[in-house]
C-alpha cells in the first residue's frame, strides 16, 4: 500500500481513504463484517475526472468546437484510457477481489482497472480537496493532451456495413445531399440511410470523406 502511494504522489492523512478505493465490491461481499467496496468513491471519481478534464481542455483548447471537445474529453476518460493510466501505478497488485474474482484474472480487467482509478480519484478528492485531486488527474491527462497518440485510419464504412449485413433484410445507401466552393476547394455534405431513415451525417473535402464522417456519426449513434 505504502508503494502505491508513493505512485500516486500524494500522501493520504487518512490512508483508510485509499484502501477503500482499492476494494472490489466481490470482496467486501465476500468478506462482510462492514467492509465497504469502492462503488461509491467511483461514482464521485468520475464526477471530479469530468470537471477537471472540462475545465482542463476548456482553457487549454481554445480554437476546439463543443463538439471536438466533447470528443477529446470522452477520449481522455474513457474505460481504455483509464485503464492503462491505473495499469502505469500498478493498481491491480493491489485491488482487494474476492478469491475467485482474482482466479478469473480481476485484477487484470480493464472494467475493474478504470473503476479503481475513478475511485483513487475521489480518495485523493475527499483526503485532500479538489486540487489535489487535479494534481493527480493532469499528470495523466496533460501528456494525451501534448502528445497524442496517433490513431490509425479508421474505415468507418466497411464496419458500418458488415454490421448492418447481419441483417440481410436492411439496406444501407449514401445520399449526397450538397455540395458547395469552387472546384479547387469544395465541401460535400453526405446523408447515409438504413433503409428509409436517416442514421447519420457527414461533410468533407471529398464525396469519400463525407460519406466516411457520415457512416462515423451513424456508428457513435448506434453505440460503436
Amino acid at each position: 500500500m505504502k508503494e502505491l502511494e508513493k505512485r500516486i504522489g500524494y500522501h493520504y492523512k487518512n490512508i483508510a481513504y485509499l484502501e477503500n478505493a482499492l476494494t472490489h465490491s466481490s470482496y467486501a461481499n465476500e468478506v462482510r463484517h462492514g467492509v465497504c467496496s469502492n462503488e461509491r468513491l467511483e461514482f464521485l471519481g468520475d464526477s471530479v475526472l469530468s470537471v477537471v478534464v472540462s475545465d482542463y481542455i476548456y482553457r487549454n483548447c481554445p480554437d476546439l468546437p463543443e463538439g471536438e471537445l466533447s470528443k477529446l474529453r470522452a477520449a481522455l476518460v474513457c474505460e481504455k484510457s483509464l485503464c492503462r493510466f491505473s495499469k502505469s501505478l500498478g493498481v491491480g497488485d493491489n485491488l482487494r477481489l474476492s478469491r475467485g474474482e482474482r482466479n478469473l484474472k480481476g485484477n487484470e480487467r480493464p472494467s475493474i482497472l478504470a473503476d479503481a482509478f475513478e475511485a483513487i480519484i475521489a480518495s485523493i478528492y475527499l483526503d485532500g480537496g479538489m486540487e489535489q485531486a487535479r494534481r493527480f488527474i493532469l499528470r495523466f491527462v496533460e501528456p494525451e493532451i501534448k502528445n497524442p497518440r496517433p490513431r490509425a485510419f479508421k474505415d468507418y464504412k466497411t464496419t458500418l456495413q458488415e454490421i448492418i449485413q447481419k441483417n440481410p433484410e436492411e439496406h444501407l445507401t449514401y445520399v449526397l445531399t450538397g455540395e458547395e466552393g469552387p472546384d479547387h476547394d469544395k465541401h460535400f455534405c453526405v446523408e447515409v440511410h438504413l433503409n428509409n431513415n436517416i442514421i447519420g451525417r457527414g461533410g468533407g473535402r471529398s464525396k469519400k470523406e463525407a460519406e466516411q464522417q457520415a457512416a462515423r456519426e451513424a456508428l457513435e449513434l448506434m453505440g460503436y
